[in-house]
């Protein structure tokens, strides 16, 4: 899917800049956007896929009836299937407060663009596996595993400013304008638009609303930090204070499971008074940083993301003490580069350091990039 994604990225550059005479983002929200996908994917490099190993132990032990895998209404039918099992995972991250520490990942950037899809949680995954096991009852896992894939490449593309309404499909399927609403934290964006190939669910069960106002992005209450550890970590830290910071064992359960919004006394999704009025000039958080330190991480990254695919060509080659290296060090390396676009007085430290041991490993062969010519060149 990479070179699917770079080409949707540069096409959306051309076109955003033939609209508007500007690029569709930022750099620093797009190394963090990217950054938090890199990390999303590093428990693939030591872990099977929970979704496919519970969903094909379900078949194996409990499946009450086979429907054909050849058959196209087994295929329609599986379509169908995965993207209301999104819907229903979709709306209970939403709304369940320990689920939306890992979702809100996802929806922490003040930009919207192509960058902002593979913005991930790296907890997610181990929760919305649960929601498809009914399906392994009775569609084989093969059918399964090709409609979760394309279930969330579609979510791609709808990641997206330059294109506006899609006419007649608006009707039926998940476009960029309905999926714009369901990230804006305008009050009448907030929990709308949870479908993921189709729009009919949000119709059905009343959660769908069309883009009106200028949306604006992220956060009800933005986190202002590109440090892609603590976006992914300080929700998760902010529910456990909370939990013993809240009195009566009830009201403990409920900071887990009722909405994010909830509190002692108030409805299980919070009252919607209490969200953030948009006034219309809100400023993205957007440190002023020298460009030729924008210039250093965009092409330090590069050297990550160069190290990251090697690791993922390479993964039945190597180790497990020279896996654990290079994630180590990805990681390492992710957390600097955000430190260093929100200009943290310890940023230059951290990236010395981290620059002595790329070069340390380097030298002792533990990382090669993918073109044996830039060698030279990543020592420099």
């Amino acid at each position: 899917s990479i070179p699917f994604f770079i080409t949707f990225i540069g096409l959306e550059f051309a076109v955003s800049w033939i609209q508007k005479r500007k690029l569709p983002g930022r750099i620093n929200d797009g190394i963090s956007s990217l950054s938090l996908g890199i990390l999303s994917r590093l428990p693939d490099v030591l872990f099977r896929s929970i979704e496919l190993i519970s969903y094909i132990y379900v078949w194996n032990n409990y499946r009450l009836f086979e429907l054909p895998w050849d058959s196209p209404w087994t295929w329609y039918l599986t379509l169908l299937g995965v993207d209301f099992a999104y819907y229903c995972f979709h709306r209970m991250s939403h709304e369940v407060n320990i689920l939306w520490a890992a979702h809100q990942v996802h929806h922490s950037s003040e930009d919207y663009n192509l960058f902002t899809a593979l913005r991930q949680s790296i907890v997610q995954k181990y929760t919305s596996w649960m929601f498809n096991l009914p399906m392994a009852l009775f569609i084989p896992p093969s059918v399964f595993a090709v409609h979760l894939q394309f279930n969330l490449l579609y979510q791609f593309w709808i990641h997206t400013e330059v294109i506006t309404k899609l006419g007649p499909l608006e009707w039926i399927l998940n476009t960029p304008s309905h999926h714009r609403v369901h990230h804006g934290r305008n009050p009448y964006c907030i929990d709308k638009n949870y479908g993921g190939t189709l729009i009919i669910w949000d119709r059905i069960f009343g959660t769908f609303e069309a883009e009106d106002a200028k949306v604006v992005y992220g956060l009800t209450h933005p986190v202002n930090s590109f440090d892609p550890i603590m976006l992914q970590l300080r929700p998760l830290a902010h529910i456990w204070n909370t939990f013993w910071a809240t009195p009566g064992f009830c009201n403990k359960l409920s900071v887990i499971f009722k909405g994010p919004g909830w509190g002692p006394g108030k409805p299980r999704l919070g009252l919607p008074e209490e969200i953030p009025v948009i006034t219309g000039k809100e400023v993205p958080f957007n440190p002023h940083v020298p460009a030729y330190l924008n210039c250093y991480a965009l092409v330090h990254f590069a050297v990550i993301v160069d190290l990251y695919t090697g690791l993922l060509a390479s993964l039945t080659m190597l180790s497990q003490g020279a896996v654990l290296l290079r994630i180590g060090f990805i990681i390492l390396s992710l957390a600097s580069f955000g430190l260093l676009m929100e200009s943290k007085s310890k940023a230059g430290i951290l990236e010395i350091i981290r620059s002595l041991v790329f070069i340390g490993v380097y030298k002792l062969g533990y990382f090669r990039s993918q073109f044996s010519f830039l060698g030279y060149a990543y020592e420099v």
